[in-house]
């Protein structure tokens, strides 16, 4: 498995791909235009949605150490141009970025994934939020009808985060006991030994006579339920795999 990147480089990454969502806005679309990964939304509710998101984060890791998450903090006065979204959305990047150098990667906060055996640091924080304005981007992406692949630094470390927080949350696997195998073709593999104490990553290179075969970023975004697995090579039973897709249930 890959190396988590350094803490800067994170905090580095949330800021290049929180701009590559708002470079979607800047064209301008119609930002009243759906947004097909995500059908309840429209391209502005996602920007506002990673805009809330960041805000949230930035507060939970600036009050530290805390059995609770922060309070709400009053919504900025509200501006429906374009221009008053992607300032709105660049301001809260801004405040993540600048509470996670504060914070420094050890420093103690609340996260919803204490269930997991990923620590509730601001270092996790930030390695999260690579994710969410990852995967938001090629949201906004397709919605304006320009995807683009996640960068292979981001989905590499973005399969292992996947694993280790949304499988890590999800409780007992509840299907026949599986070994399943991601396999991405940039070199790095992982093999899940599903069971009902959940899923854990098998040391090693041990064989799996199932599992998904392509590159990194289909991998992540197949994990998130951005593309279908087809766009993958499908190894062995399609309908363990198909479990694997549908557990956890992302919401």
């Amino acid at each position: 498995m890959p190396q988590i990147p350094a803490f800067e480089e994170l905090v580095v990454l949330v800021e290049d791909r929180s701009a590559a969502l708002r470079g979607c806005v800047a064209g301008p679309p119609d930002l009243d235009a759906r947004v097909p990964s995500c059908p309840d939304w429209s391209l502005r509710d996602l920007v506002e949605h990673l805009t809330e998101v960041q805000r949230f984060w930035a507060a939970a890791v600036s009050a530290g150490p805390s059995e609770k998450p922060p309070a709400p903090a009053p919504a900025p006065v509200d501006e429906t141009s374009p221009t008053g979204l992607l300032e709105r959305s660049a301001a809260a990047t801004r405040e993540l970025v600048a509470a996670l150098r504060a914070a420094g990667p050890g420093r103690g906060c609340w996260a919803w994934w204490g269930d997991s055996d990923v620590p509730m640091t601001s270092g996790a924080v930030a390695r999260h939020q690579v994710q969410e304005a990852a995967v938001h981007a090629f949201d906004a992406q397709l919605a304006t009808g320009t995807p683009q692949s996640v960068p292979a630094v981001v989905a590499l470390d973005g399969i292992a985060e996947f694993i280790g927080i949304s499988h890590g949350t999800a409780g007992p696997w509840p299907h026949e006991p599986a070994r399943i195998g991601l396999h991405a073709a940039e070199g790095e593999s992982w093999v899940l030994d599903l069971t009902a104490s959940g899923s854990h990553v098998l040391d090693g290179r041990p064989e799996s006579a199932t599992g998904l075969h392509g590159p990194a970023s289909d991998l992540l975004l197949t994990l998130h339920g951005r593309l279908s697995p087809d766009r993958l090579r499908i190894q062995g039973d399609r309908a363990v795999l198909e479990n694997l897709l549908s557990w956890p249930d992302l919401g």
